[in-house]
């Protein structure tokens, strides 16, 4: 591989990312998919499929996804939106029982240096 060529991430099942959101557009790159690399501080590696419940929680936990930015291209999100949330933030969420569902097959791999599988699996939203 040469240095131009940016591998392809892999979700939690080891297989290529899937897309998480056009709209609103999300992503630590804002290319739809919940890539990460080293700057991504906050690990944006998370499919969430948020609903007020836990957008309110977040607002509280101190991470605004509500509140619309023009100035940054951001809509604000609403109950049913695919976005993709910081791995820590998630934990929390379901330490305090108000996580939304997620997309494993849209949440990257990195995710579980955080978050053990077994804890994710039952917010799944894509298994069978």
């Amino acid at each position: 591989m040469s240095e131009t060529d940016t591998p392809v991430q892999q979700n939690v099942f080891g297989e290529p990312l899937d897309l998480c959101s056009e709209k609103p557009l999300t992503g630590w790159f804002r290319d739809g998919c919940c890539n990460t690399d080293e700057g991504d501080r906050g690990a944006h590696t998370v499919c969430a499929k948020v609903t007020d419940e836990f957008l309110q929680w977040l607002k509280s936990d101190g991470n605004d996804l509500i509140t619309p930015h023009p100035e940054f291209g951001f809509p604000g999100l609403k109950d049913g939106d695919c976005w993709c949330v910081c791995a820590g933030s998630y934990a929390r969420a379901v330490e305090a029982g108000v996580a939304c569902k997620l997309y494993l097959s849209r949440t990257n791999i990195r995710t579980l240096e955080l978050i053990p599988i077994e804890k994710l699996k039952p917010f799944a939203l894509d298994l069978s």
